[in-house]
């Protein structure tokens, strides 16, 4: 009963961090700051009561609609405020009772959970998401070098060898085929994942996006010069890999090996 009550309270507060989240991509699009004025409805701009607020269950209390000019809600509000929950989660169980790594772990995913959405929504990958990332995961990796010497080098190594891939497919595209928000969103998931997870990391973010171009286009959504952003693809793949990367690795050695 307590394991059950702890889980549900770590999943509500996922809830609520995910409607942050909600304003701070919303907001990142206008430059205003995410801490200053009341949250309002993106179409109508009518302030929203605390009723108006509550993650999830707002949206199904008022059907989907703007209480106010009564015009639909984006699905993408709820459905942020869902996988924030269950991503934190997921991050309670991972983190096996470490407090540092789990609080570390909530960070990143709120950093990758905005750069997700912005980058589907706007097809950009922010810097005043990604160098913040960057940072926070660099700093962790400096205070994790003093209990395990080579942790840094083999993050920074992953680092580079990602980063540097990414670079020379926009170097030979010209820019065609992926932003240089990519290469710094590689550079970010090196360090963050670490070597080998950030092989399982770039291996799903390429089959998954592949899949996922290839029913757009066999769907008539989107053709072969259709722009799709990568972001979420690489987002998608890191949250794989940092969850189930070891149990994949060993399954693959096994299936070579075995």
């Amino acid at each position: 009963m307590f394991e059950l009550l702890i889980n549900l309270l770590v999943f509500i507060f996922g809830l609520i961090v995910g409607s942050f989240l909600n304003c701070v991509i919303y907001r990142l699009k206008t430059d205003k700051s995410f801490f200053e004025g009341r949250s309002f409805c993106p179409l109508c701009k009518h302030e929203l009561a605390w009723l108006d607020l509550i993650p999830v269950v707002s949206f199904l209390m008022l059907k989907g609609k703007c209480n106010y000019c009564h015009k639909p809600i984006s699905i993408h509000y709820p459905l942020v405020e869902l996988f924030t929950g269950l991503l934190f989660l997921l991050v309670f169980h991972h983190a096996q009772y470490s407090i540092l790594y789990a609080l570390y772990n909530l960070v990143i995913v709120c950093f990758l959970i905005v750069i997700f959405v912005y980058d589907l929504k706007h097809y950009i990958i922010p810097d005043k998401v990604i160098y913040p990332a960057i940072l926070v995961s660099g700093i962790f990796n400096i205070f994790l070098s003093f209990y395990t010497p080579y942790a840094l080098r083999h993050t920074l190594y992953a680092a580079l060898g990602a980063s540097s891939f990414f670079l020379l497919i926009y170097l030979m595209s010209r820019g065609q085929w992926l932003g240089f928000g990519d290469v710094k969103l590689a550079f970010f998931m090196g360090l963050y994942l670490g070597f080998p997870n950030i092989l399982v990391a770039l291996f799903l973010s390429f089959f998954i996006g592949a899949v996922v171009g290839l029913t757009l286009i066999s769907w008539g959504k989107k053709t072969l010069k259709s722009e799709v952003p990568f972001g979420p693809f690489l987002v998608t793949g890191t949250i794989i890999a940092l969850f189930c990367g070891e149990q994949l690795i060993n399954w693959y050695l096994n299936l070579l090996y075995g």
